[in-house]
């Protein structure tokens, strides 16, 4: 019985409301921001706004790498932490002249040197669904692909609502025990953002 109620507290834990959790400890991460996507979706766009009306120091690289991060360390000016936004854009790949391949590859190796170097990693999805596989061309499943890169690989996950109507966030963040904060609204990313760095 009392293992039972210790596995209920834990997965409370993951269910609390955003604002209670980050309202009870310190910053979660620290800037300066490194801004970029996993699948050039727009989504970096609506998140670079709201980190500058909030006075967060960032760098928007869509195309960011490891090597980004080691040069940023070797000269003494080291990330804070990095947002990779999910979401696949076809015509943002096709533009940028890559393939979701190329995307996770990147990824993937940025993710092992922000970790190496004690580098929060946050996972923002924050296109709702419309930009999940559900709203995608018959046989797309790119978005599904950057999800699957980023997600459970991520030290915190910022997540429209919408997006995760399905669950599939939610089952990430228990599977993985990473604490996953729920928007509803576009106004709910800004006060998130400025929970999750002090401001």
């Amino acid at each position: 019985m009392k293992k039972i109620s210790v596995l209920m507290a834990l997965s409370l834990i993951l269910l609390v409301p955003a604002s209670f959790l980050l309202a009870q400890s310190k910053p979660l991460a620290q800037p300066p921001v490194l801004l970029t996507s996993c699948g050039q979706s727009p989504g970096p766009a609506m998140i670079k706004v709201f980190l500058q009306k909030l006075n967060i120091e960032f760098e928007l690289n869509p195309l960011a790498t490891a090597a980004n991060l080691q040069q940023k360390k070797a000269a003494s000016q080291p990330y804070g932490s990095v947002i990779i936004v999910m979401g696949a854009s076809l015509k943002g790949m096709g533009a940028a002249g890559i393939s979701i391949d190329d995307e996770i590859k990147r990824i993937t190796q940025l993710i092992e040197e922000a970790k190496k170097e004690g580098i929060t990693v946050i996972g923002a999805h924050i296109e709702g669904m419309k930009r999940r596989s559900q709203g995608a061309s018959a046989g797309d499943t790119t978005d599904e692909q950057s999800i699957d890169a980023v997600a459970p690989n991520c030290h915190l996950l910022l997540i429209n609502k919408d997006g995760n109507s399905d669950g599939r966030f939610t089952a990430i963040a228990k599977a993985k025990n990473i604490p996953m904060i729920e928007i509803e609204k576009n106004v709910d990313l800004m006060t998130e953002l400025a929970r999750i760095y002090g401001r």
